[in-house]
């Protein structure tokens, strides 16, 4: 179901250019940089549940479409920070602006009984979330700053 939903408002939103064109595990990568700037290549890997030289070449492949930065960390040069580039975030931003605004008209439109039912579920859902998450614990606090 959630699927179904995300590919609906896919649909609807579209998907950013330059961003069209990239792999989801590409995608999935600039998201969690957008929300965590200054993550570490390491964090990153445990975050979407790949290895770290995935990552890392996923990093190479944006870095070279010139939307991802990757910075040496300067209290430990051999840790690599990523952050977004201008064009990037814009993108990001833009999308998501058009993503909420899409599933605020139809929250908008649900009748209190659906909306109360939405609420009701959204801990169980978070729950599952966590659970689906590499290690089934939420994030650290680091790594929700991005100082991981």
């Amino acid at each position: 179901m959630i699927g179904l939903l995300r590919r609906h408002l896919r649909r609807v939103a579209g998907r950013p250019w330059p961003l069209s064109s990239l792999t989801a595990s590409q995608t999935e990568l600039l998201r969690l940089v957008h929300r965590a700037p200054g993550v570490s290549v390491a964090a990153a890997a445990v975050e979407l549940g790949l290895v770290a030289n995935t990552v890392s070449t996923l990093v190479g492949q944006l870095t070279d479409k010139g939307l991802l930065r990757r910075l040496a960390d300067p209290r430990d040069r051999r840790v690599a920070r990523l952050t977004l580039t201008d064009l990037a975030r814009r993108e990001i931003d833009a999308w998501r602006d058009r993503r909420a605004a899409e599933v605020t008209q139809v929250l908008d439109a649900m009748d209190p009984a659906e909306l109360d039912a939405l609420r009701t579920a959204l801990p169980a859902l978070t729950g599952i979330a966590v659970r689906l998450r590499p290690g089934g614990e939420p994030p650290a606090a680091d790594e929700r700053r991005g100082t991981a």
